[in-house]
């Protein structure tokens, strides 16, 4: 029982001369037996130091003169054997007691060397099974605890993977991922950007990705941070950019800047190509685990999969709702949306108008310039009409050189301002086309519904149409509008 070249501790309580020598000669200098007399037993202090003997040796007159008190200290000592020396001119002890009172072996005096040896071998013995017993439930417990953690990090990944798979837009997907990443990480924002390569293979067009409600100097912030990841990781310079809100799952919605904590740019990867970034904001002393970091790429897998199935609905979608040329609305979206705004215009009493733009002679155009020069021509005043009416204004393009545009809380006044108003910037617009300017006009008819109005929705587009009509009968290049129904009075 050495330990290198330092005796193995042992402890006597109110050995007297005979016993503690036998002990001492019977087990030789491997042994060091420090003996506490009966007045001086060990105290806290020595039951708490981080050595503790190997076997405690205890007469059995001491150890009936112990309170209870001292005794339940005593058989604490778990790692320490205690041995119980009978005393010679006692009967035999109760050996049930000696049991419950744990000690490991009861020897009968006068003490011989055969029996301190083999009292002292069991103890051995016992404290050899103990520390193997000990060892396993270690490993037991290490292995339960590194089992827990996986199952957790299992039921998080399911948990993350159904919930992306279960949105089809970007902006839900990212939204929800903000608050599942929490399970893992205490992530403070989720955000994300994609890009697009074009042909030159140069440069990219991004989709940028922002929490709601960020303003002025933090946006800026966040979209200057947006454009470096993109450039590092995809490796080419950003053409444009457009930037989008993500959902706010959360009741509670905080606005950080990326200086208020840790920001990770995790790359995004579809058939082993980067398609995008998913830019996490996290607490400044975040210190990731090594299965937190595999769970975290398992994560960003997971993502890269919805996202990229999210953005290809995007892109299928789009081009199903919008014109391929001029890339606004087309017909059939327009025609869902009237309906959409008549039914919010009956349900909330609001303003609704409309207006019909032909471009007038464009068959002129198309024959004098070629008809690459007329779609130049579409996809210009598509972007005019961009640029001058609010996003929630609705754009489409209602076939060949006709446009209508959707204007829910709109009053009749308003709408024919801006119809003149976007009328004027046709007209001044130059549209050069290889060595010539092509100058084009519009005729603008304007129609209105207001609140409380029991007209149906196919009213609203007839009478555009029919003062688009008398625009053109009065000489185009010019705005009319309809002349509203008069409203009946209920005697």
């Amino acid at each position: 029982m050495k330990r290198g070249s330092r005796p193995e501790l042992l402890w006597g309580f109110g050995l007297n001369n005979n016993e503690a020598g036998k002990i001492e000669d019977s087990l030789g200098p491997g042994f060091f037996l420090r003996n506490f007399s009966e007045r001086s037993l060990p105290s806290e202090k020595e039951l708490s130091n981080q050595e503790k003997p190997a076997a405690t040796w205890i007469p059995q007159r001491v150890w009936d003169e112990l309170p209870e008190a001292r005794r339940e200290a005593y058989r604490n000592l778990e790692s320490t054997q205690r041995i119980l020396i009978q005393d010679e001119k006692k009967n035999n002890v109760d050996l049930e007691s000696v049991l419950e009172d744990g000690f490991l072996a009861v020897i009968s005096s006068p003490l011989t060397s055969t029996k301190v040896q083999d009292a002292l071998f069991r103890a051995k013995e016992i404290s050899g099974l103990y520390g193997d017993l000990y060892r396993m439930t270690e490993e037991i417990i290490m292995e339960r605890e590194l089992l827990s953690r996986k199952t957790e990090h299992l039921m998080f990944l399911n948990t993350l993977l159904s919930n992306a798979t279960e949105r089809l837009e970007v902006a839900d997907i990212l939204g929800q991922a903000a608050e599942d990443l929490k399970l893992l990480l205490p992530v403070l924002s989720v955000q994300g950007a994609f890009w697009n390569v074009l042909e030159t293979g140069r440069h990219v067009e991004t989709e940028i990705y922002l929490n709601p409600g960020l303003l002025g100097e933090v946006q800026s912030e966040w979209t200057e941070l947006m454009i470096e990841n993109i450039v590092a990781l995809s490796g080419m310079d950003v053409l444009g950019y457009n930037i989008s809100e993500t959902v706010n799952v959360s009741d509670r919605q905080m606005v950080y800047s990326p200086n208020a904590g840790r920001v990770l740019a995790l790359p995004l990867v579809s058939r082993g190509d980067k398609f995008g970034c998913l830019v996490m904001l996290c607490d400044k002393n975040i210190r990731l685990a090594k299965d937190q970091v595999s769970t975290l790429n398992a994560a960003v897998n997971h993502l890269s999969l919805a996202l990229n199935n999210a953005l290809m609905f995007t892109k299928i979608k789009t081009r199903a709702d919008r014109d391929g040329l001029t890339r606004v609305f087309n017909r059939r979206s327009f025609d869902e949306r009237l309906v959409e705004e008549f039914k919010r215009h009956q349900r909330l009493n609001t303003d609704l108008s409309l207006l019909m733009i032909d471009l007038d002679h464009f068959k002129n155009i198309n024959d004098t310039y070629g008809h690459l020069a007329g779609d130049m021509v579409l996809e210009r005043v598509a972007r005019l009409f961009e640029s001058t009416f609010r996003s929630t204004d609705f754009i489409a393009r209602y076939g060949g050189e006709e446009f209508v545009i959707l204007l829910p809380h709109t009053k009749e006044a308003d709408a024919e301002m801006l119809a003149e108003r976007v009328r004027v910037k046709i007209e001044k617009t130059n549209m050069p086309y290889q060595d010539k300017n092509i100058k084009v006009t519009a005729s603008i008819g304007v129609s209105s519904v207001r609140p409380g109005s029991l007209e149906k929705d196919v009213e609203i587009l007839r009478k555009a149409d029919d003062a688009l009509y008398n625009a053109k009968e009065q000489g185009r290049n010019r705005v009319m509008v309809s002349p509203m129904r008069p409203q009946l009075k209920i005697m």
